[in-house]
């Protein structure tokens, strides 16, 4: 028997379902397209959160096209691709990912905690080189100096001598040998490489309060007790003398530290400046970041609106 056509009623029943439904979805839609922008895709604006992988590299000074920082792991173990400054520091394998960065300024300095995940403030060059981009976009971003880690701090610059002269015979309290000689025995007759310069050492006498240590190395001896050469120029019984076999091709591109110098509250320094004539040298204390041009390639993993 031949099946009965559907009822009138029913007929207008469903097509009155799915106007309602396609109207309720266009809606949704519109409303949707109006929040993300319906002429593209979202993209990067002041206020969002938002995760990027970049290279940071130098645009000046005598580092120029060295990566200073990475949040990518291949970049990081690529030294031939990707040659790094001076002041390069790697970091642990788990280390390598996207920097959760708020794009605005006046970010607290403990960031912005959302859903767990914390978004740091960075320095406004960067940030504002975020603004537009879209995820999986990239752009190289250049960053003066005044939207970067500022200019350099004159505080910070130190003037040394090439030359250095430092006594023969040192008389060492029993109470500290044990540290600034650590691993020699402060015994009358002993020898033993100097800890800071190398050369060979002897101990003169000995006794319950001191030590009387003879340094002995021969003019032309050369160490490397600083970051760079330096070789022994003159001995006599008294002291002494040392030169600094820095260059102008040294300027940038040594990274020099003095036991027991802090300067700006680091121990580590670029050689800023040498001045033959003068005989002297300047030591640049600042980050090596501050006071360059920098590049940024960035790459946007994700986007929170706020």
């Amino acid at each position: 028997m031949a099946e009965r056509p559907p009822s009138l009623g029913w007929l207008v029943f469903f097509v009155v379902v799915v106007v309602i439904v396609a109207g309720v979805g266009a809606a949704l839609l519109y409303k949707y397209n109006t929040v993300k922008g319906a002429a593209g895709p979202l993209t990067v604006a002041v206020g969002d959160n938002v995760t990027v992988n970049y290279i940071g590299l130098f645009g000046s000074g005598p580092e120029q096209g060295k990566v200073f920082d990475t949040s990518l792991q291949r970049v990081a173990l690529d030294g031939a691709a990707y040659p790094k400054s001076l002041e390069y520091s790697a970091r642990n394998t788990s280390q390598y990912t996207p920097l959760a960065v708020h794009v605005g300024p006046n970010t607290p300095s403990s960031g912005y905690n959302v859903s767990g995940v914390t978004y740091l403030g960075v320095v406004p060059g960067f940030w504002r080189g975020l603004v537009g981009l879209a995820v999986n976009q990239s752009r190289w971003v250049s960053v003066p100096p005044d939207l970067g880690y500022g200019s350099l701090d004159p505080a910070c610059l130190r003037t040394a001598s090439l030359n250095e002269t430092i006594p023969t015979v040192v008389t060492v309290p029993l109470s500290s040998f044990a540290t600034e000689y650590p691993g020699d025995l402060g015994l009358t007759g002993a020898t033993f490489a100097d800890p800071t310069y190398g050369w060979t050492d002897e101990v003169l006498s000995a006794n319950a309060t001191a030590v009387v240590v003879e340094r002995m190395p021969y003019v032309g001896e050369t160490t490397d007790p600083y970051g760079w050469t330096i070789e022994v120029v003159k001995v006599t019984s008294a002291s002494l003398t040392l030169l600094s076999e820095l260059t102008p091709s040294s300027v940038g591109v040594v990274l020099g530290s003095i036991s027991g110098v802090t300067v700006c509250s680091t121990t580590s320094f670029l050689v800023w400046s040498v001045n033959l004539s003068g005989g002297t040298f300047t030591e640049n204390y600042n980050r090596e970041v501050v006071g360059e041009t920098l590049i940024f390639v960035v790459t946007i993993v994700s986007i929170l609106p706020p």
